[in-house]
C-alpha cells in the first residue's frame, strides 16, 4: 500500500497489496469471516481501495460517519460530504467482533479486499436521510436504498486491497485516478475540465462542454458514471456508445472520455460537492456543475428536491479547501432566430426558444416519432432507438390480477390467442397454476410464499419482455408491494399493463368449481383469499374488467384496444 503526490490532484491513496502479497493473504482469508458485497459497495470500495475516494483508507468508523452527518467532514476536519459505509443485516452483524478481518467478496465470490473491524453500530437513518439528502421522501433514490435496502447495522475499518473488481465491458475507457493522472501528464494536459453526467449526451451538452472548456482554457474530460444511477436511467452499455459517437463532434485531442465506477446517490448539493472531491482524485483541475447538479426529480408531491443552483451554491462556499475550480453553467437551449445553442439567461425578449424534455424526447422514441436534428445527433439517435424501439416493437408484460374464480386465466387464454392470431411478437403465458407446477411447486401458501411465486413470476416475465416477447401472466396476486415490485422490475425494460379483473367474491364463489371457497369457510383451507387472506384491489390498474356481463371474447378484445391506444400493437 502506498500513497503519491501527482501534478494533478493531491495525495492519491493505493489500498491494494503488491501481488505476492494479496496471494498470501487470500490463502489466510478462507478462514476469516465472509461478506457477499452488493452492487453499491462494490462501486464504493473499488473508489476507495484505488484512490478514488481519497484520503478514504476504508469505510468510515462511527466517528467519521457522524462528523459527516453533521457537520460534513470527517473526524480529523477534512471536507467529506457523503457517509460510505458497509451496511449489513444484523445476522451478520452478530456473528463478527472488533478486531475481527473480515473477507469482503464480489458477486463471484472473488476476495476483493480485508477489513480490519473497527466500528459496528446501529445508525440513525432519519437523521442520515434529513442531514444528507435534505428528506424523508423515499421517492428520493437514496432515501428510498437507506430504509429499504441498505442493512441494520454499519460496520467500519481499514481496507487491504487484494484484487481489482471486475470489469468485462469497455476495458480502454476504465482508468483509475492514477491511470488517468498518468495520461493528463503524457500527453501534456495540465487543466482539465471533467463533466459529470448519468445521462446521454445531445447537442447541448456537447455545447456546454465545449464552452466550458474553452472559458477556462482546458482540456475536456467526459467522466460518465457507470457504476448506480436513478432508477429507470439509460442502461450505460448504450450511454456509452452515445458519448463515442459525440467524441468525434470536438476538435480532435482536445476531449477524452473515461468511465467512473461510482454509484450516485442523487444527492444534489452534497453530491456536488462529492463529485468535485472525486475529480480532484482523478486529477481534474475544474468540474463543470449544471443546473440541478445530481438531482433525483420531484418529490413525491411534486415538488423538486433541490433548487436549480442548490448545488453551485454549496460549493462556492466550499471552494477554498476543495482543491478543484468549478465552471458554473446554466441550462442551455436552443434559439430558433439564431439556429444556435445559448444559456437560458442569455436569450433576448422576444427570442424563440426550442427545447425538448427528457419526458417528451422519451415520448418521441417510444412512438417512433422524429427527434429534430437541432436536438440531437443522428448516430446518437439511433443508438437509443435500438434501446428503446417504439413501443409496438418492445417487449411487453400484461399482468393479470383477481380472485380465484374471477375469470383471469379464461381471459388470458383468449387473450393468448387473438395476440397469437396477429402474429407480431412470441407470446408466453405464465398461468397461476401452471407456473405452481412447474417453477413454484416446492411453495406453500404463506404470505411469503405467494410473494415469492409473485416475484419469480415477474422475474420470467421481465426476461420475455426484455427479449421483446410478450408475457401474459395471470396470478392472484393479492398484495399492492408485491404487485409494485413486479412493475418496477418490468418497467425499465418494455411495456407493463395491469389488468384487474375485478369480479366480485359472491360471483367468484358462486362459480367455485372445485369447492376452495367452501373448504376455506369451513377452515379446511387456510390463507385463502378472499375469505381467511386480504385481497388488496389495485388502484391504478391499466384496465379494469368485471367479467359479470361481459363474456371471456369481449374482455380479451378490450384489452387488445387497450393495447392499440397505448402504442403496444397496431
Amino acid at each position: 500500500m502506498s500513497s503519491l503526490i501527482a501534478p494533478h490532484g493531491g495525495e492519491l491513496k493505493n489500498l491494494y497489496l503488491p501481488v505476492e502479497q494479496a496471494e498470501i493473504e487470500k490463502t489466510a482469508a478462507k478462514d476469516y469471516p465472509s461478506w457477499d458485497l452488493t452492487h453499491r459497495q462494490i462501486c464504493d470500495i473499488e473508489l476507495i481501495l484505488n484512490g478514488g475516494f481519497s484520503p478514504l483508507e476504508g469505510f468510515h468508523s462511527e466517528n467519521d460517519y457522524n462528523s459527516v452527518v453533521d457537520d460534513s467532514r470527517l473526524a480529523d476536519g477534512t471536507l467529506w460530504p457523503m457517509p460510505i459505509t458497509l451496511d449489513v443485516d444484523k445476522e451478520f452483524s452478530d456473528s463478527v467482533s472488533l478486531g475481527d478481518k473480515i473477507a469482503l467478496r464480489d458477486e463471484e465470490g472473488v476476495i476483493i479486499a480485508i477489513l480490519d473491524l473497527s466500528d459496528k453500530w446501529v445508525p440513525n437513518k432519519e437523521k442520515e436521510a434529513l442531514s444528507i439528502f435534505g428528506s424523508k421522501d423515499q421517492v428520493h433514490p437514496a432515501v428510498g436504498y437507506l430504509f429499504n435496502n441498505a442493512g441494520d447495522v454499519y460496520l467500519g475499518g481499514k481496507l487491504v486491497g487484494l484484487s481489482r473488481p471486475s470489469h468485462y465491458d469497455f476495458k480502454g475507457l476504465r482508468d483509475s485516478p492514477k491511470e488517468l493522472r498518468a495520461k493528463f501528464d503524457k500527453w501534456g494536459w495540465k487543466k482539465i475540465v471533467a463533466f459529470q453526467t448519468r445521462n446521454p449526451m445531445h447537442r447541448a451538452h456537447q455545447e456546454l462542454t465545449f464552452r466550458a472548456a474553452k472559458q477556462v482554457e482546458a482540456n475536456l474530460l467526459i467522466h460518465p458514471v457507470v457504476g448506480m444511477t436513478k432508477p429507470g436511467d439509460v442502461d450505460h452499455f448504450s450511454r456509452v456508445r452515445c458519448y463515442e459517437h459525440v467524441l468525434s463532434e470536438y476538435p480532435e485531442q482536445t476531449t477524452m472520455l473515461s468511465l467512473l465506477p461510482l454509484a450516485m446517490r442523487m444527492g444534489g448539493p452534497k453530491e456536488a460537492l462529492w463529485h468535485a472531491i472525486i475529480r480532484k482524485n482523478f486529477g481534474c483541475s475544474h468540474l463543470i456543475v449544471g443546473r440541478d447538479h445530481a438531482g433525483p426529480g420531484k418529490d413525491s408531491e411534486g415538488n423538486d428536491f433541490y433548487g436549480p443552483y442548490d448545488a453551485q451554491d454549496l460549493i462556492k462556499e466550499y471552494q477554498s479547501e476543495l482543491g478543484i475550480q468549478m465552471v458554473p453553467f446554466q441550462m442551455m437551449v436552443y434559439v430558433e432566430e439564431k439556429a444556435e445553442y445559448q444559456p437560458i439567461d442569455d436569450v433576448k425578449e422576444g427570442q424563440t426558444v426550442l427545447n425538448i424534455s427528457g419526458t417528451e424526447f422519451r415520448r418521441r422514441l417510444a412512438e417512433g416519432l422524429e427527434i429534430p436534428s437541432w436536438f440531437s445527433y443522428p448516430a446518437v439517435v439511433k443508438e437509443l432507438r435500438k434501446r428503446y424501439p417504439a413501443r409496438h416493437k418492445q417487449g411487453l408484460t400484461i399482468f393479470f390480477t383477481g380472485l380465484s374464480g374471477s375469470g383471469k386465466s379464461t381471459i388470458a387464454n383468449a387473450l393468448l390467442t387473438k395476440l397469437m392470431e396477429l402474429g407480431e411478437r412470441s407470446i408466453t403465458l405464465l398461468d397461476g397454476d401452471v407456473v405452481r407446477k412447474h417453477l413454484s411447486s416446492e411453495l406453500g401458501f404463506s404470505k411469503e410464499h405467494r410473494n415469492l411465486n409473485i416475484l419469480r413470476i415477474g422475474y420470467v416475465a421481465s426476461e420475455i419482455t426484455k427479449n421483446g416477447g410478450i408475457a401474459i401472466c395471470a396470478p392472484i396476486a393479492p398484495y399492492k408491494e408485491t404487485r409494485r415490485q413486479v412493475r418496477e422490475m418490468i418497467k425499465p425494460l418494455g411495456g407493463f399493463v395491469e389488468v384487474h379483473v375485478s369480479t366480485a367474491l359472491e360471483v367468484c364463489e358462486e362459480r367455485d368449481r372445485k369447492g376452495l371457497y367452501a373448504k376455506a369457510r369451513e377452515g379446511i383451507i387456510k390463507e385463502f383469499t378472499g375469505i381467511s387472506d386480504p385481497y388488496e384491489i389495485p388502484e391504478n390498474p391499466e384496465l379494469a374488467i368485471d367479467t359479470v356481463g361481459c363474456s371471456p371474447d369481449e374482455a380479451a378484445q378490450r384489452i387488445i384496444l387497450k393495447l392499440e391506444g397505448m402504442g403496444y400493437i397496431k
